[in-house]
């Protein structure tokens, strides 16, 4: 494990240039190890149950979802389902993982590298990335941000896009006083995003990603 740790941690530095100034995480890296090690069964069980949830997603609320008509879906056991997921909590944790953790690899690692349900070749501003996924409301991720009862989403989209946003902070640095603690900071850049996506989907998303991301830097 240690080995294959290294090994991603300096193709991330070679990858990485100076204007993606992005942080390297080990949080992150550990978790492209851990998807790199699957094998292909393993992997191809988890895309299979995350296609399923996303489907499902389509034609109910999370909240109504049941681990019961997920595993149907996929077609697979009820003990293959708990050994990839503890609970359909978990599951959408890991939905929502699954799509940052390729807009940090999208950066810091070749594509041929990538172990994600997510994918593109897009290049540029992680945040312009991140919004074009919404767009497209790629795997239902938008619906979830955006729909009700989105609380436990919500959290889950937070907590990574401050990750996010903590590794993209020299971006920022025009808007850091010395008397504003960088945690503050964080927090502030995070919540603007969240409500420019929530304003962008309230009009029907009618802007491009290109002018929603224009106006998030506009306005933070």
């Amino acid at each position: 494990m240690n080995n294959l740790f290294n090994i991603i941690l300096s193709k991330r530095k070679k990858n990485a240039t100076d204007d993606s100034m992005v942080s390297f995480d080990t949080e992150q890296i550990e978790k492209n190890v851990w998807r790199i090690k699957m094998d292909r069964r393993q992997r191809r069980t988890r895309e299979a149950i995350f296609r399923a949830f996303t489907k499902l997603l389509t034609e109910k609320s999370f909240d109504k979802l049941t681990v019961g008509e997920i595993i149907a879906c996929a077609d697979v056991g009820r003990a293959t389902f708990y050994a990839h997921f503890e609970t359909k909590e978990f599951l959408l944790k890991e939905l929502c993982e699954e799509l940052f953790c390729h807009i940090f690899d999208s950066v810091c690692v070749p594509p041929e590298e990538h172990r994600h349900i997510f994918s593109c070749e897009e290049q540029g501003s992680v945040f312009l990335h991140l919004l074009k996924h919404l767009e497209k409301n790629d795997n239902n991720v938008l619906k979830l941000l955006v729909g009700r009862n989105n609380e436990l989403f919500l959290e889950y989209f937070k907590n990574n896009l401050k990750e996010l946003v903590k590794s993209q902070l020299p971006l920022f640095s025009h808007q850091k006083s010395s008397a504003l603690p960088e945690d503050f900071l964080i927090n502030h850049i995070t919540a603007t995003f969240v409500e420019t996506v929530r304003w962008w989907a309230a009009n029907g998303r009618k802007e491009s990603p290109e002018t929603v991301a224009e106006y998030f830097f506009l306005a933070v």
